[in-house]
């Protein structure tokens, strides 16, 4: 891309109102980082993307001059506005922030992703839940596909736009299999950059979600990268990579390590825990990450347990420099064939 190389498979770390919580920009990246994910709904509410155009675009207004993929919204406009109604045209909501009203359709999502100066823009969707009528998903599926059509145009429409960035479709179908593959042939006759894995992350399980992608990547194109949105926790990803998914994003890492969670090597740990109260070890003993090189176990749960600020600073550079070790571990063993090696080794030392 433009502004730098992805490497794959890829963790993208969730900044969704133009912030990695508690982190820097530059500390992201030192982590290894590629590439963030930011939020349509969120950004174009506060502060308005008419606004982050103004002052220069995404990259510049939050010092990120890395790529940076923006989801559609139709997500948090689902999961987030109480007040919401749903047509062929798109979703008229409700602000979760102060209850004005505003509609969000294919084209004006791709026009707030466009201002927004996006890397690589979504499609606009909508994600019902998985336990949902077959009928109800399929007709939500079907509408998704006519909404990927507009938003193919309305990129393509965007002049400078289609020349600098990506565009990705997103498969939707749930957990079903006929309806998944409908899907991927009617988004792979419009025509998309890379193609997102959607409707999963949501509820269903472990054991459903790695059902549905021990089908789901191979109906894509296997010549375009495969996202899987909204996962996940460690063991997810290395099981997701094995069924040949690209990239991914998920708020765990960060979420977890504010909420005093670390991920380790060998699984995760609570540091609010009265046993690490005297521990002089680092959060784990294979991580490179500057927490992990400068900290105890002892001082993070002091800082967890006081609340402090700095405590969720450190968890979640930890965390996020973990996430970031682990893919880099994956694309190593896929460099060297040994890769189904690896991930059991992995989950023998994790999931143990």
């Amino acid at each position: 891309m433009l502004r730098g190389q992805i490497r794959t498979p890829a963790f993208m770390p969730v900044g969704t109102a133009a912030t990695v919580k508690a982190m820097k920009p530059e500390t992201v990246r030192k982590t290894g980082a590629d590439i963030i994910l930011g939020n349509t709904y969120h950004l174009m509410l506060r502060p308005g993307a008419e606004r982050v155009a103004k002052l220069g675009g995404l990259h510049k207004f939050m010092n990120w001059h890395r790529p940076i993929l923006t989801d559609s919204g139709g997500y948090q406009v689902m999961s987030l506005s109480d007040l919401r109604k749903l047509t062929e045209e798109g979703v008229e909501f409700r602000s979760h922030i102060d209850g004005s009203k505003h509609m969000l359709t294919p084209e004006r999502s791709i026009e707030i992703q466009r201002l927004l100066g996006s890397d690589i823009v979504m499609a606009f969707d909508e994600c019902p839940r998985a336990d949902r009528p077959r009928e109800e998903i399929a007709a939500s599926m079907e509408m998704s596909m006519r909404w990927a059509a507009r938003s193919r145009s309305g990129f393509d429409a965007g002049g400078e736009l289609a020349q600098r960035a990506a565009l990705f479709g997103i498969q939707q179908g749930a957990l079903d299999r006929e309806l998944r593959q409908i899907s991927a042939e009617q988004l792979t006759d419009i025509g998309f950059d890379g193609y997102a894995i959607g409707g999963l992350a949501v509820g269903e399980g472990q054991e459903a979600m790695f059902a549905t992608l021990d089908y789901a990547p191979g109906q894509l194109p296997v010549d375009r990268p495969r996202y899987l949105m909204g996962v996940g926790k460690p063991d997810d990803l290395v099981g997701a990579v094995e069924r040949g998914v690209d990239m991914f994003d998920c708020v765990l890492p960060s979420r977890s390590g504010r909420n005093g969670q670390a991920f380790t090597w060998n699984g995760p740990i609570n540091l609010r825990n009265a046993r690490f109260a005297e521990d002089q070890e680092p959060l784990d003993s294979r991580c490179t990450c500057d927490t992990c090189g400068t900290y105890t176990r002892a001082y993070l749960h002091h800082l967890v347990k006081s609340q402090e600020i700095l405590g969720a600073m450190l968890m979640t550079e930890h965390n996020i420099a973990f996430y970031q070790q682990l893919m880099q571990a994956m694309r190593d063993a896929i460099g060297k064939g040994c890769f189904a090696t690896f991930a059991a080794d992995f989950r023998r030392d994790y999931l143990r």
